[in-house]
């Protein structure tokens, strides 16, 4: 019997090993395709990564040269920040700091005289589920029109919440209007019950609690020898350096975040169990509630049904990177593809890279 479970074994590892290096073959060919210098993927359950790979180069200057890839690369999340803003909402009402529930006027008062009457009822649920009509702020000519703000990034978010509310709602006959914005406000509201800053808040509960590495910002702004963002100027793809000025402060929250491929993953482990029904740092329910609380857009997460099958998913990308996670909710399996160019045509490959590994697992 030991002999037979050791050739089991052995077997696994070999068929593992054989289609790691099948589904690095189907990236070399989207990456040279769609002239993405650098991917890297993970398929994970709940306690072990089932394939784990990355390749290319940091810049597509470099495609000439050995890649320079590494396990420890970090890759801008772009908006998949936002389910770990989420993440610390539910960590605070665990604590019983506030509630989903809770009005942002109730914590701040004093921005309501000069507030849109609209806004009056909003909650922080409503807020992270995108379902306050808050202006969406999803691109730079959107910021590029906007008060000067001073101070440090707590600070000017806080300056940049009063002036949201004071312009008018969207107006909107779908379930949400999707808002980088409505995470800034969020975030005030997480601060306030804190005592912290959100950042502080990031550093407290992902690196200290759960020993999960992330920097703030793009990943050539805190180390050398790091993957840049890539995008197009003058119809050709380029790399971007770390001094151009293009700054997510006011959004930081809702989107500027890198993490490498190994220590996201451990994040989507902790949804994995929680979605499992096994409390972990949060309780299942927090889980559930993060995932489900509302329809097509919960906290931090898209979903939606396919083939009778929940899906769970989330895209994020500042125009540099692009990052998309999703988990099968039958087979509780998460699918992560993460490249450092955020061309429509890296995005799809991307999507095509994931559906690629979900044929095999």
């Amino acid at each position: 019997m030991k002999i037979v479970r050791i050739l089991l074994i052995i077997i696994f590892l070999l068929s593992n090993k054989v289609a790691g290096q099948n589904f690095e073959n189907s990236a070399e060919r989207i990456m040279s395709r769609d002239s993405i210098p650098e991917m890297t993927f993970a398929v994970v359950t709940k306690d072990s990564i089932l394939v784990k790979s990355i390749l290319g180069h940091h810049e597509i200057k470099e495609l000439e040269g050995r890649s320079n890839a590494n396990v420890k690369d970090f890759f801008h999340l772009g908006s998949n920040t936002k389910a770990i803003t989420g993440f610390l909402a539910g960590y605070l009402v665990e604590k019983g700091k506030i509630k989903w529930s809770t009005k942002f006027f109730d914590l701040f008062p004093e921005f309501k005289k000069k507030s849109n009457p609209g806004y009056y009822d909003i909650t922080l649920e409503d807020l992270l589920s995108h379902r306050a009509k808050i202006q969406s702020f999803t691109s730079g000519s959107e910021y590029r029109i906007l008060p000067k703000f001073k101070g440090n990034k707590s600070e000017k978010r806080k300056q940049f919440v009063q002036h949201l509310l004071t312009i008018l709602p969207v107006e909107t006959h779908e379930k949400y209007h999707y808002s980088n914005a409505g995470y800034s406000i969020a975030a005030l509201m997480l601060e306030k019950v804190s005592g912290e800053s959100w950042e502080a808040l990031m550093k407290e509960v992902l690196t200290k609690k759960l020993k999960i590495d992330f920097v703030f910002g793009w990943p050539n702004r805190n180390f050398k020898e790091q993957p840049y963002g890539h995008w197009i100027e003058k119809g050709k793809i380029v790399s971007v350096p770390a001094d151009i000025e293009y700054n997510l402060d006011l959004a930081e929250p809702a989107g500027d975040i890198s993490m490498d491929i190994e220590n996201y993953a451990k994040f989507i482990q902790l949804n994995i169990k929680g979605l499992l029904g096994e409390n972990n740092f949060l309780k299942a329910t927090t889980y559930k509630f993060l995932h489900d609380a509302k329809d097509e857009y919960a906290i931090g997460w898209g979903n939606y049904k396919k083939g009778g099958k929940l899906i769970s998913e989330h895209a994020g990308s500042d125009g540099t990177f692009f990052c998309y996670v999703q988990i099968d909710r039958k087979k509780m399996i998460g699918y992560i593809v993460i490249v450092n160019s955020g061309t429509e045509a890296a995005q799809n490959g991307v999507y095509e890279m994931v559906n690629i590994l979900k044929k095999k697992f």
